[in-house]
């Protein structure tokens, strides 16, 4: 704890707790956490974590999930965790060169109009990026554009008969699909206010039906 605090420029005394009209624990501001465990507990945009680790002279690049490693490690430890160093091997232009169904993807992988203009032509007009179909150029490197063709129809064709699936680190979204799921007739006002009012709390950011007394304070 000392070296973590010592990193941190100052030294600052423990959390107390704080609650909302004696009764709801709320969110503390991020430096008065001191330990890896409670960083965890609260949901930070990842501008605050940013700066925070600026603040802490850490890397402030990278995930959300990196960030908040190199926070939680220093706070646990006093020792800096630097940014991870991420390579591309193969030199080949994703912006220039000519794309065919026999290119081979490599990890210097990247969207861009060259390849839209590809998956245009051989997938179809309709072609559109989703987070299911960049995570699977991602981990198949080696495989060829026609596998990804492929690969898109197939996502396509899933998606048809189940929602897609949306990345644990996009919490707001799956919240506010979960939140009107729940309360078609409400509006995305009322999901912003109870995301906000659950973000402001320790514990998971899964919708509950709980959440909705934060339109009670509101309207109150």
């Amino acid at each position: 704890m000392k070296g973590a605090r010592q990193a941190a420029g100052k030294c600052c005394k423990p959390i107390s707790g704080q609650y909302l009209a004696g009764m709801t624990e709320i969110r503390p501001d991020i430096e008065e956490i001191f330990t890896g465990a409670e960083l965890r507990r609260w949901y930070w945009l990842k501008s605050e974590l940013a700066e925070h680790a600026a603040r802490l002279e850490l890397s402030a690049t990278g995930s959300k999930e990196e960030i908040t490693e190199r926070i939680a490690h220093l706070l646990d430890t006093g020792q800096k965790l630097g940014a991870r160093k991420r390579r591309a091997a193969s030199k080949f232009n994703w912006a220039r060169e000519v794309l065919t169904p026999d290119t081979i993807i490599t990890d210097s992988y990247t969207n861009g109009p060259n390849v839209r203009a590809f998956f245009k032509e051989h997938y179809g007009p309709k072609f559109t990026f989703n987070i299911a179909f960049m995570d699977w150029m991602r981990s198949n490197v080696g495989k060829t554009l026609g596998d990804a063709v492929e690969a898109r129809r197939e996502i396509a064709e899933r998606e048809k008969h189940s929602k897609p699936a949306i990345p644990a680190s996009n919490q707001y979204n799956a919240y506010t699909r979960d939140f009107h799921a729940a309360n078609p007739d409400l509006s995305q006002a009322d999901a912003r206010a109870c995301w906000a009012w659950k973000r402001s709390r320790p514990g998971h950011n899964r919708y509950e039906e709980d959440d909705l007394q934060a339109l009670e304070v509101r309207s109150g």
